[in-house]
């Protein structure tokens, strides 16, 4: 039994190894296989990567004999177009050398003529130079002509110059002429100052008596009911006393005055801002007021004022002293003022 075993041993073939050495052989070959490979890669790469810069050297050399031959297509058609210009002007040339000839064997036979025509021509300068002589003449005559107008010129700006002198120093005069009349104005005004505070000074010695005449800056303010019935513009009795004393100051001031003083009394007229029914004699404050102040300038022309030295104005409601719509303030702007000023 162990024979047999032995013998069964002997007839079984180990097979490994052989497969080993098999399998190695073959990865040797893959790995040669692959390395030729992987040097052949490299090496076409190189090539391809060699011949595609040849080629691009080639379109970048292709693309320049295309800018070339543009170029040269260009030249040869300008060159083409100046053959053409050239053939054309000499066409035109032949042309014109053939006119010439001709005009020269026709010339030739009028050699006269054209004498004759050079004796007029000539004659025709002759007659230019003298008119340009004659044209020099007239510049010459037109510069001392305009040399004596600069003598002129220059003698009106010294006049001128004078004048404008004068007229500084007349300047001067009306300045001094003027300040001169500011004083002699400032000192008539306040010679009509000190007259009219004579008048004021003698009408409140006149009317300090009564309460309804009062005194507002530089004018005597009386009430309208001392003077005048309600809605009427004729002086009451009371009215025409207080006029008639005014009348006598007047009198007795313009005496006084010096008669280069141009002084006049102003009486203005003024209303309340009651409106008037429009049905009676006046239509309107306006009338109303103005109807007062006439009514006292004609009754001191009466009691012998000057007219000249008299002026009415009426003014209606419309330069109230008090302000509002009660009684006391109506009552208050309903009055005659009077102011003594120049005219």
């Amino acid at each position: 039994m162990a024979l047999a075993r032995n013998r069964r041993r002997e007839r079984t073939v180990d097979y490994w190894p052989g497969f080993v050495d098999a399998l190695s052989t073959l990865l040797i070959s893959i790995m040669f296989l692959l390395t030729v490979f992987v040097v052949g890669q490299f090496i076409l790469s190189r090539e391809i990567t060699g011949r595609d810069e040849v080629l691009n050297r080639l379109n970048s050399q292709i693309n320049e004999l295309t800018q070339l031959l543009a170029l040269e297509k260009g030249s040869n058609q300008d060159l083409q177009d100046a053959v053409a210009n050239l053939q054309a002007s000499l066409a035109t040339a032949e042309g014109d050398r053939s006119r010439l000839q001709a005009l020269l064997n026709a010339g030739s036979g009028g050699q006269d003529a054209a004498q004759k025509r050079i004796g007029a021509m000539t004659q025709e300068l002759d007659e230019q130079k003298q008119v340009s002589e004659r044209a020099l003449s007239q510049v010459e005559l037109l510069n001392q002509q305009i040399a004596a107008l600069r003598s002129q010129i220059a003698a009106v700006e010294a006049a001128l110059q004078a004048s404008e002198e004068k007229d500084r120093v007349s300047q001067t005069k009306i300045a001094d002429l003027g300040s001169r009349l500011n004083v002699a104005l400032a000192a008539r005004v306040q010679e009509l100052n000190r007259y009219r505070s004579d008048f004021f000074g003698r009408l409140r010695e006149i009317l300090s008596d009564r309460e309804n005449i009062r005194i507002v800056g530089d004018r005597f303010v009386f009430q309208s009911e001392v003077l005048f019935p309600s809605g009427g513009a004729d002086l009451n009795p009371d009215g025409q006393t207080e006029m008639a004393k005014l009348a006598a100051a007047l009198l007795d001031l313009a005496k006084e005055i010096p008669p280069e003083i141009n002084w006049v009394l102003r009486v203005d007229g003024h209303t309340d801002n009651v409106p008037l029914a429009g049905t009676g004699r006046y239509r309107d404050n306006w009338e109303l007021s103005s109807e007062r102040a006439i009514s006292v300038v004609k009754f001191l022309i009466g009691q012998g004022v000057p007219a000249d030295r008299l002026v009415a104005a009426g003014f209606g409601e419309f330069q109230p002293i008090a302000p509002g719509d009660t009684p006391d303030a109506r009552a208050t702007n309903r009055r005659i003022e009077l102011k003594l000023t120049e005219k």
